[in-house]
């Protein structure tokens, strides 16, 4: 399948500081990639530098087979989409000023206008001046702007960060459609969660380096066979290895009705982070 997006042996610094370290990794078309990492951990300046606004310090990267620093030109620019923590709006435009202005300048028609706010829960609120929004309304708006054009690929730096958990799930379906429809997404994020409803891969990254670069389901399952919680009638909790002697005994508390929920006990992205790196996600 095809890579729109290689990257091998990648360093950035700033100064004496390494942000990226010999970084190297693959995004396939039509994948939804995660980078999972704590505040600092590389990620925001790894899609600085995917999307030309940031030069490598050593290494190659390609997008599109490209060199990347061919981004800048503005034929180019209109592949993409990106929603970083600088995507600035004009305070004094509506909002649907602001996105018809976008719409004009990526040549996109202005119908797709009101699939894009759709898409961020935004119907109703057109004719608001952005400086009347709170700051998750206004990132709402960004991410619209972002992906009013279909992009073939859009970045995103925490998209959610600053939204409630009802327009965050209304997000991820209209990011997973988008998605199937053909748009390959680069997503940085320190949330577990949103990492495992969104990706296809995740990466582990810690101290600018990719630790680990998998499924989200082979990570959880990377430490061995996770143990299995019931809980009975009698709110006690019983954990059970996932072995013959276990499945007998959960049929037994089926069997006299005692059984009130069953779950596994894999490790969550977050947990095998801290194991892997000592540090939390946040």
């Amino acid at each position: 399948m095809e890579n729109i997006i290689e990257v091998r042996s990648l360093v950035k610094s700033f100064g004496n500081k390494s942000a990226l370290k010999d970084v190297d990794f693959s995004v396939r078309k039509g994948e939804t990639i995660g980078f999972l990492g704590p505040s600092g951990s590389g990620k925001t300046t790894t899609i600085k530098i995917l999307t030309a606004q940031l030069a490598p310090t050593a290494g190659e990267v390609r997008v599109f087979g490209e060199p990347v620093h061919l981004l800048k030109d503005p034929a180019r620019m209109k592949r993409i989409g990106i929603l970083t923590d600088n995507s600035g709006l004009y305070d004094r435009l509506t909002v649907a000023d602001n996105l018809r202005l976008f719409a004009d300048l990526y040549g996109t028609d202005r119908g797709e206008i009101r699939e894009a706010l759709e898409m961020v829960n935004l119907i109703g609120e057109e004719k608001t001046p952005v400086q009347k929004l709170s700051k998750g309304m206004k990132q709402r708006v960004t991410l619209a702007r972002a992906v009013l054009h279909k992009p073939d690929l859009l970045f995103l730096d925490e998209p959610t960060s600053a939204l409630d958990p009802a327009n965050t799930r209304h997000i991820h379906g209209g990011l997973k459609a988008l998605n199937r429809a053909g748009t390959t997404i680069f997503l940085t994020t320190h949330d577990m969660e949103e990492a495992e409803s969104l990706c296809d891969r995740v990466a582990f990254l810690h101290d600018g380096e990719i630790r680990l670069f998998d499924t989200p389901r082979n990570l959880r399952t990377m430490q061995g066979r996770p143990t299995i919680s019931v809980l009975l009638k009698n709110q006690q909790t019983v954990t059970i290895e996932p072995d013959a002697k276990g499945a007998a005994a959960i049929a037994g508390f089926m069997e006299r009705g005692e059984l009130v929920t069953i779950h596994s006990n894999e490790p969550s992205l977050g947990d095998l982070f801290v194991q892997m790196t000592g540090r939390n996600l946040a």
